[in-house]
């Protein structure tokens, strides 16, 4: 890969490629987490990582640009490399190993492989799910964080942190906590934040920024998302704990913004479509957490991954909801 001052030439894979369109792509790769194509809405992304934890920052920065640049001398469609469309799994496969390894070396080591296996991954998947009309979403992303966290189990030198859930059959919940309007509000703003693993109120309105700069309906989206996760979560019972922290939210967010925003046309049937998908999103974020915490896993967003995927393959049969053309993931 060579840099020039020439730009990205779409229609040319050995074009050589300058330094600010790669930098731009960079930033559009960590907008697209969020389906963003907005290198602005990228860099305050970037910002409230940063807020809340800078060495997070500068993974999610390592993990873009080492799986975009991945994507360059392997051929990749140019546009697709420019629209940041390898880049969004590596920003979360860097903080998720950060956030769940002690971040030795040898974890930092990993970032960069897991970063530069998310775009062969996201290739692959790209290919495989094109018979079913699906995009990868965040699965690329999901696959190789769950490969390392199991490897903990055989490679002594891969340590984890505490977080990583306890390997145990799950238990009968009871309901803990009392929920009040502090847990509602924190639960808001966390939701959005959790989406890049952070628990911070400032952090969530730098996200909810970015996210209105380049889209007012997903800004509104990602609001409505994360309050109906919370709610849905507080109605059957969950931990107020877990409600305050965001982790019955983010995954919600980012269903309210695909199905919501991104996969179909505007409009008050798409409107009720994407809170179906809201409200169902929670119940299958618990139902994936116990059904991989057996392994000590966390469910990252493999929920909404799911969720997503089968409001997908229901629009088609449902006249009433008319499909954009989905993203080329």
């Amino acid at each position: 890969m060579r840099f020039t001052s020439t730009g990205l030439a779409a229609d040319n894979p050995d074009a050589p490629i300058s330094v600010p369109v790669f930098a731009d792509a960079v930033m559009r790769g960590i907008g697209q987490v969020m389906f963003q194509n907005n290198s602005y809405s990228g860099l305050l992304f970037l910002a409230g990582i940063a807020y809340a934890v800078p060495v997070l920052a500068l993974a999610t920065l390592l993990g873009t640009a080492v799986s975009t640049a991945t994507a360059l001398p392997l051929g990749a469609d140019r546009a697709l490399v420019r629209d940041g469309m390898f880049g969004f799994n590596g920003a979360l496969s860097a903080i998720a190993l950060l956030v769940f390894l002690e971040p030795t070396a040898l974890a930092w080591a990993c970032v960069i492989f897991a970063a530069a296996g998310s775009t062969v991954v996201m290739a692959a998947l790209m290919r495989g799910l094109r018979i079913w009309n699906a995009p990868a979403l965040t699965a690329p992303f999901v696959l190789v964080s769950w490969c390392f966290f199991l490897a903990t189990a055989r490679l002594g030198r891969l340590e984890p942190t505490g977080l990583l859930p306890a390997a145990v059959l799950p238990k009968a919940a009871s309901v803990e906590g009392v929920v009040n309007a502090s847990t509602v509000v924190d639960g808001l703003f966390h939701g959005v934040a959790q989406v890049f693993f952070q628990e911070s109120i400032v952090t969530g309105v730098l996200f909810l920024a970015g996210l209105f700069l380049s889209s007012r309906s997903a800004g509104a989206a990602a609001m409505l998302g994360s309050l109906g996760g919370l709610l849905v979560a507080w109605g059957m019972g969950a931990p107020e704990a877990a409600i305050r922290a965001g982790l019955y939210g983010f995954n919600s967010v980012l269903v309210a913004i695909a199905v919501g925003c991104v996969f179909f046309a505007p409009g008050g049937k798409t409107a009720t479509y994407a809170c179906f998908a809201t409200v169902a999103t929670p119940v299958v974020a618990a139902a994936v957490s116990a059904a991989v915490q057996p392994f000590g896993l966390p469910g990252l967003t493999m929920p909404f991954v799911l969720v997503t995927w089968l409001f997908l393959w229901a629009g088609p049969v449902f006249p009433a909801l008319t499909e954009k053309e989905t993203l080329k993931q």
